[in-house]
C-alpha cells in the first residue's frame, strides 16, 4: 500500500512537472476599426487555437451578444467549434465589442492551452458582422513557446492591426 502511494505521488510530481514544462503565454492586441457605415452592428468574434490538421485544440473567446442565431456566420469557427458547443461557455463567452483596441492574454495556467500538447498550431481569429463583413486571420506558432517572439497580422475591413507576442 505504501509503494502504492509513493508511485501515486511520483505520477503526480512528473504530470505536474510535464504541465510546468510546456508554460507559454500568448498575449494579443487586437484593433476593431471603426467603419463609417449606414447600419453598424458590433462583430461577432471567436479566437481559438488549431491544430496542423485544423482541429480546434483550445477555445479561448467569443463575443456575442447573446443571440445565436447569427453564430453560424462565423463559418468556420462555427464548423470547428461552435455547433457542438454548449453555449454560453463560462470563462470564454462575453458581450460584443465596439471599436476599439482589445489586449488578450491567455497562459497555460488559467486557459485551455494547458491542454495543448508540443507541436505546430495556428491562433484563428474570425470576425463577422450583421449586415456586414466576414474576416479570418490565421497566426502560426509552436508550442511550448520557447523563445519570446512577436507577429503581426492585419485585417481588411473588419479587424484592423493584431500583434500575438509570444511568450516563454
Amino acid at each position: 500500500m505504501r509503494l502504492l502511494l509513493i508511485a501515486s505521488v511520483l505520477i503526480h510530481s512528473l504530470l505536474f512537472a510535464s504541465r510546468a514544462a510546456l508554460a507559454g503565454e500568448l498575449n494579443i492586441d487586437i484593433d476593431i476599426p471603426q467603419l463609417n457605415v449606414a447600419e453598424y452592428h458590433r462583430p461577432y468574434f471567436a479566437l481559438w487555437v488549431e491544430d496542423e490538421k485544423g482541429q480546434n485544440s483550445a477555445h479561448l473567446q467569443l463575443w456575442y451578444d447573446g443571440e445565436t442565431r447569427w453564430l453560424h456566420h462565423m463559418r468556420r469557427w462555427w464548423r470547428r467549434v461552435g455547433r457542438d458547443a454548449t453555449l454560453p461557455i463560462d470563462g470564454v463567452t462575453g458581450a460584443t465589442r465596439g471599436p476599439g483596441g482589445y489586449q488578450l492574454t491567455f497562459n497555460s495556467k488559467n486557459s485551455e492551452l494547458s491542454k495543448l500538447a508540443p507541436g505546430k498550431y495556428d491562433l484563428v481569429i474570425e470576425v463577422s458582422r450583421e449586415v456586414g463583413g466576414r474576416e479570418l486571420i490565421r497566426m502560426p506558432f509552436e508550442w511550448p513557446i520557447n523563445n519570446a517572439r512577436t507577429e503581426t497580422a492585419a485585417g481588411e475591413i473588419e479587424l484592423g492591426n493584431i500583434t500575438l507576442t509570444l511568450n516563454p
